[in-house]
């Protein structure tokens, strides 16, 4: 296998992983009462895992996999929020009435064998 094959390979588990961390996000935001309003919205050089409405709130969802907890939990840097509050930015101007409700960045850290942790408003959002 070339050095390019084991390079795609990798990115597909990475993506496959990925989109099972967010199906079990999405449950478990379900249970909490949630509303998934978009699954991976991509604009503007960002992406939001999840866009989800809980009574007057607008959630922008971070969604993180790691080997541990807190290893998920740290791996959303400052670069990473700012790209998600430009995806933010974008998704509320194609979604004006939800402009008037209140804006959160949240963070749902999962890691095997262990419960989802829900972080709220655990992303400073950027929204100008």
């Amino acid at each position: 296998m070339t050095s390019h094959s084991k390079s795609v390979e990798k990115r597909r588990r990475a993506l496959a992983a990925g989109w099972h961390a967010e199906t079990i996000a999405i449950l478990y935001l379900r249970l909490k009462g949630y509303r998934i309003l978009a699954r991976r919205y991509g604009a503007a050089g960002g992406e939001i895992d999840l866009v989800a409405r809980k009574y007057d709130a607008i959630v922008f969802v971070e969604v993180k996999f790691r080997p541990d907890i807190t290893a998920a939990m740290t791996a959303i840097d400052a670069a990473q929020c700012r790209r998600i509050s430009r995806a933010a930015a974008h998704w509320l101007v194609a979604n004006p009435w939800a402009a008037r409700l209140t804006l959160r960045g949240d963070a749902v850290c999962l890691a095997p064998w262990r419960w989802p942790r829900h972080t709220i408003a655990a992303l400073p959002l950027n929204i100008g």
